[in-house]
């Protein structure tokens, strides 16, 4: 049987329930039979794989590799995997720079094909840290089964810090938000922003990011992000603007609501 996570409520009601109950109801996911093979076959065998080539031509090893970023879906598209890892990330016109979605930048970066002599599949803790990442994926993907702005929220708590402590410039982080789909999702919704800000330009995209945050969170800096408590705000906004949306609240009702969180988010943390 398929493990399916408890999830009695939606909204930041669910959210508070799932993070009381994660190590209990991760410990389980990764109990799976199913889990379990996964790992065993994949320690035993990446330490042998030299070249994309071999990664992309064994299905197993390349579901895993793929599940760790979030590219579960690309699983059949071999060639344009390849040409991924193989160009790697270190030359400025690489396959991985140039594409919209950063996932593919950082996988390809972790594995290394196209940027050392030895790829990183021979590190010791290589293995190690792909199973993590496959893993907390894969847990994610069982809650977007049953509440999809969980999984939005779990890939948030994950992912946002990275790109906050990384050293990149303040306005590179949030072109970088806007090229990961999955971090995009959860800005835009926490910021109200209409389903048309996808169509204007991306430098203006990322100046109205930058103005709603500072609005929000009292800094237009994605580093503040560092901070678990401005972090577990992003997440509670995201939430109470989904759940409204999904209500069918008035702008100006749902305007006042999200006015109100972001005066007092105390008030909303006892609820």
């Amino acid at each position: 049987m398929t493990f399916a996570p408890v999830l009695p409520l939606g909204g930041y009601a669910g959210w508070a329930f799932l993070k009381r109950t994660m190590a209990q109801q991760t410990a389980a996911f990764n109990a799976q039979p199913s889990v379990i093979r996964e790992e065993a076959y994949f320690r035993e065998k990446i330490g042998r794989i030299n070249t994309a080539e071999q990664l992309v031509d064994d299905p197993r090893l390349l579901r895993v590799s793929l599940g760790a970023f979030g590219l579960d879906a690309d699983i059949g598209n071999k060639f344009f995997i390849r040409k991924i890892l193989e160009g790697g990330t270190l030359k400025a016109d690489a396959l991985a720079n140039k594409l919209a979605n950063k996932q593919y930048q950082r996988f390809s970066a972790a594995f290394g094909f196209g940027d050392f002599a030895t790829p990183n599949t021979k590190l010791s803790d290589f293995a190690d840290r792909i199973l993590a990442s496959y893993k907390n994926q894969q847990f994610s993907v069982a809650v977007g089964k049953q509440n999809d702005d969980m999984r939005l929220a779990l890939n948030t708590e994950r992912e946002l810090p990275k790109i906050a402590a990384s050293n990149g410039s303040p306005l590179s982080k949030w072109y970088t938000i806007l090229g990961t789909p999955p971090l995009r999702a959860v800005f835009e919704r926490a910021f109200a922003l209409p389903a048309s800000f996808g169509a204007i330009d991306i430098d203006r995209q990322a100046e109205i990011m930058r103005a709603r945050s500072s609005a929000s969170f009292g800094s237009a800096d994605l580093g503040q992000f560092q901070d678990r408590g401005k972090m577990d705000r992003l997440i509670q906004q995201f939430l109470l603007q989904s759940e409204l949306e999904q209500s069918g609240a008035s702008p100006n009702g749902a305007l006042n609501i999200l006015t109100l969180f972001q005066q007092s988010p105390r008030l909303f943390q006892r609820l």
